[in-house]
């Protein structure tokens, strides 16, 4: 597990810069996505960058800003997403790809030690992590939010209970930042229903059951 000093540790070496920081991640957010919507995303119903870092910008001040993008590559990817990944570098995110070789190769640990660097490198006063998993990032963020860090989580209200639930993290659904998606998604959220109520059609047919295995 990633060590975190404290917001308050000494600076390493002079007086440290605050910092708001947002990572992303990007294969949860994508899976997640297509979880909410009920199939794969298309270029209308995948989040805009720019909308997202001018969020960030609209609380930040003076202070220093970063947004770091983690992405697998998978095997014959390289291609198809090299303008997704100079795309988002032309709104000011960094990016961090690791090939997706085995199952176990995620980017979870590498957000993780990036965070821990700037908490180390400077004074973290807002941190937003774009992930609904709260397994890897449940423990870390609110240790961070104890040491004194605004720390947000941003992802979809169908996933990322444990943001919803905690007391120390502020929970943002991706949907409600400003021109984040230029579309309403195709989804029902339940907490935003109508006051009449609203149908949630089955996302499979009622006979494909029988055709699984038993």
């Amino acid at each position: 597990m990633t060590e975190f000093m404290s917001a308050e540790a000494p600076p390493l070496s002079g007086e440290r810069l605050e910092l708001d920081l947002l990572v992303w991640d990007a294969p949860n957010i994508d899976m997640t996505l297509s979880n909410v919507i009920g199939g794969r995303p298309s270029a209308s119903s995948r989040p805009r960058f720019d909308a997202v870092a001018k969020w960030l910008l609209s609380t930040a001040e003076d202070r220093e800003v970063e947004g770091a993008v983690f992405a697998n590559v998978p095997p014959g990817g390289a291609a198809t997403m090299r303008g997704w990944v100079e795309a988002i570098r032309s709104f000011g995110y960094a990016v961090f790809a690791r090939p997706k070789l085995s199952a176990s190769d995620d980017v979870d640990d590498d957000m993780l030690a990036h965070i821990a660097d700037r908490a180390r490198t400077h004074h973290l006063r807002r941190l937003v992590v774009a992930s609904g998993d709260g397994r890897n990032f449940a423990g870390p963020l609110e240790d961070l939010a104890r040491n004194g860090v605004d720390v947000s989580v941003l992802s979809f209200v169908e996933v990322a209970g444990y943001a919803q639930e905690s007391d120390l993290l502020t929970f943002v659904d991706l949907e409600d930042v400003p021109g984040a998606f230029t579309t309403p998604l195709p989804r029902v959220r339940l907490d935003n229903l109508p006051e009449g109520g609203a149908w949630l059609q089955p996302t499979r047919s009622m006979r494909s059951l029988l055709t699984e295995a038993n």
